[in-house]
This record gives structure tokens, sequence and C-alpha cells, in this order.
């Protein structure tokens, strides 16, 4: 039976490419909110880190209606390292909007995301955004959209696919670049025409699988799923198979469907639409709730591994307190224990000595959002360098490895190739048309740390690097860590102009005039290999003669400072990263030199 008056649709796009301000427009063309009503731009992006970044992290529900059908949007993110959310969310859908820039096409993220999208046999409907430009070409982005989805295998039905040309920040849609329509009704028209509707059984055996959990403190865990067949019912008994095959029994206490940019309560949902449950007190990705009289079986949901880990501990600073209100190793631990019931794509656990807690997730950026949130918290504590996660298999040591693609122009094509060597990528491949070489790489994920800084720094600042994780290989062995030594301060205390003044010459510095510094902590980065350690306190011998260069001003270089990833990615396995609410220092894990010296010794 068909549910003619529902559509699920995912929205695929790449950073960037207009798809939270689509949906805006969307929100605004189906009458969500009031004419007059004020509303943020790309009210998608509802945490404060997603509006920074401008990127997506959390996967979300929404829906609009029009023409009486209601369509359940699921917002996916772009970034590989949220990719844990996108596979699951498709499993949602029946169709996809992929939304491509019309001057730059689909980019490496687009294919990562369009790959699944096709395997699981969803109607795709492209949407080329971003007219307007001055350099945009529209029939240009669809056939290299063409190209893709016939290297990425798609069949004949999916290659005829619908396009809509659109341009989001001006709040119109197209069927032709050319004609002069101002509003989004051809889109959203493309969408019930094209979209299938869910084909289900709402008087079947309930069947529904949990794809994405939320967590609520008054409520506890969230399931969120698409009803695949029969009707639930709030205060049901249920039965919940686990992805293990283990089975228990529950109530379900309330039904929700997602309305407008919230959530509805309802006594009982059908067969199609997409639900979340309450009362299901341990709710896991790929859980099936189900009929205890008729259970129903369904394919697993695989959640990807992690491939980068980091362990949090309470900071051991001399500054700690200063700046941040929570400190105790026990809050910490809680509260990453917290994040733990709401962030499936993250693996939280104590370590066995107690020392800290570890917590993987799938990079870099995964993980400094994490922390970026803490401190926002008014959090404070201390990281160690991330590692990756290796696999043991038949004996052998396998570490991840990433897909990284380069674009470049073509006079910067000879560095960046360099510089991806000396970091472990094997080019895979190498295309080049009039002005930009388009690079593949096979590359270890510990070749990643740092590297977006370092072919920035080569190209001067015209490369663009992307990278995702593709599969588990052989270990390539012993990578060369930083090559420069840190200079590191001797003493606790203010560091004065004067001193900075002589220190500058020999490297860069990451501190200015007036910064705190404690014995112990990295103040700048020496020329040269090898440790330096140095006082920022020194201040000028004042004599009873004037000398001819007594009045000299000082003139200092603005220092280094880094965001968390940077932080993260420069230090060495003995340094440590201290976060709190207002600076981001590096330190030495071991703060006395002494100490240094006979563990240096051991």
């Amino acid at each position: 039976m068909k549910q003619e008056n529902i559509r699920n649709v995912a929205i695929i796009a790449h950073v960037d490419h207009g798809k939270t301000t689509l949906v805006d427009r969307l929100l605004w063309a189906s009458h969500v909110f009031r004419d007059n009503q004020q509303v943020e731009e790309r009210v998608l992006d509802s945490n404060d880190q997603e509006r920074e970044r401008g990127i997506t992290i959390l996967s979300k529900n929404i829906s609009i209606t029009y023409k009486d059908v209601k369509i359940n949007v699921i917002d996916t993110p772009g970034h590989a390292d949220f990719g844990g959310e996108v596979e699951r969310v498709l499993n949602m859908a029946d169709g996809a909007l992929l939304i491509v820039d019309a001057y730059e096409g689909p980019k490496p993220q687009t294919r990562f995301v369009l790959s699944h999208a096709l395997e699981r046999g969803l109607r795709i409907v492209v949407v080329v955004n971003k007219i307007d430009r001055p350099n945009a070409d529209p029939e240009g982005a669809v056939d290299k959209v063409f190209d893709l989805m016939v290297e990425l295998g798609a069949t004949d039905e999916q290659l005829d696919f619908p396009v809509v040309y659109a341009s989001a920040v001006n709040g119109y849609a197209r069927l032709s670049p050319d004609d002069d329509n101002m509003d989004m009704v051809p889109l959203l028209d493309t969408i019930l025409q094209e979209v299938p509707c869910p084909d289900v059984d709402p008087t079947a055996p309930l069947a529904l699988q949990v794809s994405t959990v939320d967590h609520s403190s008054y409520e506890g865990r969230i399931g969120v799923g698409r009803l695949h067949s029969g009707t639930i019912h709030e205060k049901e008994q249920v039965l919940v198979v686990k992805p293990d095959g283990a089975e228990r029994t529950a109530q379900i206490r309330k039904v929700y469907t997602f309305e407008n940019l919230g959530k509805a309560e309802v006594p009982e949902a059908a067969a199609g639409d997409i639900v979340a449950v309450i009362g299901i007190e341990d709710a896991d990705i790929g859980d099936i709730i189900t009929d205890p009289n008729a259970p129903q079986t369904m394919d697993p949901i695989a959640v990807e591994e992690p491939t980068m880990a980091i362990v949090f501990e309470a900071s051991t600073s001399p500054l700690v307190g200063r700046e941040g209100d929570i400190v105790g190793a026990r809050q910490l631990k809680e509260r990453l224990l917290r994040e733990k019931e709401s962030n499936i794509s993250m693996r939280i656990n104590e370590l066995e000595d107690k020392s800290g807690i570890e917590v993987a997730g799938r990079g870099v950026l995964h993980l400094s959002v994490l922390m970026e949130t803490m401190r926002r918290e008014g959090f404070e504590f201390q990281v160690g360098r991330p590692r990756v996660v290796y696999k043991m298999e038949g004996g052998q040591k396998l570490e991840p490895i990433e897909e990284a693609t380069v674009d470049v122009p073509n006079d910067y094509a000879g560095k960046a190739i360099e510089v991806m060597g000396t970091a472990g990528g094997i080019m895979e491949d190498m295309a080049s048309d009039e002005s930009m070489t388009h690079l593949t790489f096979r590359i270890p994920t510990r070749g990643t740390m740092g590297l977006k800084t370092r072919i920035l720094n080569a190209t001067h600042g015209e490369a663009v690097l992307f990278h995702h994780f593709k599969e588990y290989g052989p270990y390539s062995g012993e990578m060369m860590g930083r090559k420069n030594g840190g200079m590191i301060a001797m003493s606790t205390g203010k560091a004065v102009a004067y001193a900075l003044d002589t220190l500058q010459e020999r490297g860069r510095l990451f501190v200015g005039p007036g910064d705190e510094c404690y014995e112990g902590m990295i103040v700048g980065e020496s020329a040269k290999e090898g440790d330096m350690v140095v006082n920022v306190e020194k201040t000028k011998n004042l004599g009873n003669q004037r000398s001819s260069s007594a009045d000299k001003a000082i003139q200092l270089t603005p220092p280094v400072t880094f965001t968390l990833e940077e932080a993260l990615e420069y230090i060495e396995d003995d340094e440590l990263v201290e976060v709190t609410p207002q600076s981001i220092r590096l330190r030495k894990r071991l703060l006395s030199a002494t100490d240094r010296k006979k563990a240096a010794k051991r």
C-alpha cells in the first residue's frame, strides 16, 4: 500500500554548497514561519559551532507540509568526520536531493554519501545551487554529476535523474536556468513527482529500526527511525531485538512524529513515517522494535568503527582553576559518560588505571568539536596527542587508511605531491585541466595529522584538501614526527617583551607580552631540532649610564595562535594540550626539566 501523503527525503551536499540555506527557503515556502516572523538564517544549524564553522555536525529531522503531503527532510552532515551519521540516516529515506555548486560541481565528500545513496537504490533529484554566481556553469555541473554517477555504478533508471536549478540565497528554484521563476515551488513539485512515496503495509506486524539516537535529560534515550510496517501506539508492549540477537520486552511510553522544526506527540503513527519513541531504556543503533507475537527481521545497520582516539585527563597545570569553573576529574568523567549516552559514533571508556577517559572518534575535527563544546560549558582539562586505532587480524597489524583528494593549481601540483609523499601518501590518480590538477592519494590516517597546514603552506594557500576513511590496511612503518624542537619556559610568571624580543630571533613564539606562563609550558618553536629551555621573564639590567641603544623600541612579531585542531596535530607524544574556556596552551607532560632528563635516560 502506498502512503501517498508522505515523502521521506535525505539531503546530500558537500560542505558549503548551500544545503542548510536551501532548507531555510523550503521552510519559508511551505509557510512554517509567519510572514513577519524574525528567523535566524541557517535555522537547521542550531548548534553554535555549526554556525561558526559553517558545517552540519548532527543529522536532524524536520518536516514540511506542501499540498497536503508531509515531506520528512533528513539533513545529513557533509563532512567525512561525521560520516557516521550519514549511512544510517539514509535508511529512513526513499529519495535524496543531491545539492551541487553550479561552479564547483560534485566534490569528494559528495561522492562518499552519494555512493551509499545509490547502493540503497534511492531516487536522486539533482539540485544545481548558486546559479546566480558570476562564474556559474549549471550545465557543466550536471555533466559532472552524470559522470560521477556512472563511475559509482548507478543504474540506467538512476541516471535518468531530474534536475532543478536554484539560488537558495535568493530563494528561487527553476526547471531551466534561464526561466524567470522567483519562488521554490518547482523544487517542491519535483519532490512530490519524483521521490517515491513509502510502499508499506500499516496493517502488518510492527517493524521499526532505530537509525539515530537522541537523549533527553527528562525522558532518557529517544530512538528515531522509520516505521517499515504496522502501526505503533503509545503504551504498547513491544519486543526489542538487539543487533546481536538478544531480545527483551519494553513498553512504548510516548510516540512522536516530526512536525516543522520540532516533534509532535501522537497517540499512534502508521508505517512510512519517521518517528521518535520513548520508553526503550537502552535504545541503540540497529535495534528492531517489533510485535512480540509476530517478530519481524531486518538487515543490521553497521556503525563505523572510530579510527582515532584521544585521552582526556583532569588538568594538572599550575594555572588550573583560573579560567574554568569545572576542573575535577570526577566531573570530567561524568560529562564524558553523559556524552556516551547520545553520541553513538564515539567510543568513550575509562582507562584501566583510572588516569583518564579515552574518547575515540572519526578524526581530529570530530574530537575537537566535543572539546570545544566542553570548554564552552566551563570545563578545564588536558588531552594528549591523538593516536590512531590499530587492529590485529591474523597476526598482522592493520591501521586505518584514508582516501585523500587534493585540488591544486597546476603550478603547485609538484609541491603538493611532495608534501603528500612525505606524509606516507601514495598517488592513485591525477587529472589536469587548463588551471587545476586533481590528485587522489591513499594515505595512512597517521599521515593526515597536520597535513592541511603543510599543504596550504607549500601551495601558498591555494590547495583544497579532503580526506575520508577508506579501509584498514597493513601497517606502513614508523613516520617522522615534528622536526623542530620547542621553546620550553623555565619558570612560572608573565612573559616580558624584552625576553621575547631576543627569543623571536631563534624561532616562532606562541605567547605575547603579559601572557601567563609556567615551567614546562611550550612558549614557542625553535628553528632547530631539540627542545630549548628559555627564560620568558628576563628583564633588562638597568645601570646608571645611558647607552646608545637604550631607547630602541622593541618590535615583536604577533605570536602564533592555535585552533584546537591545529594544537592537537602539532604536539608530540610527550606533550599535552591544556584546554580552558579562554585559552589553548601547549605544555610538556613532565613540567620539570630535571624529570624530563631522567625520563630521557630511561
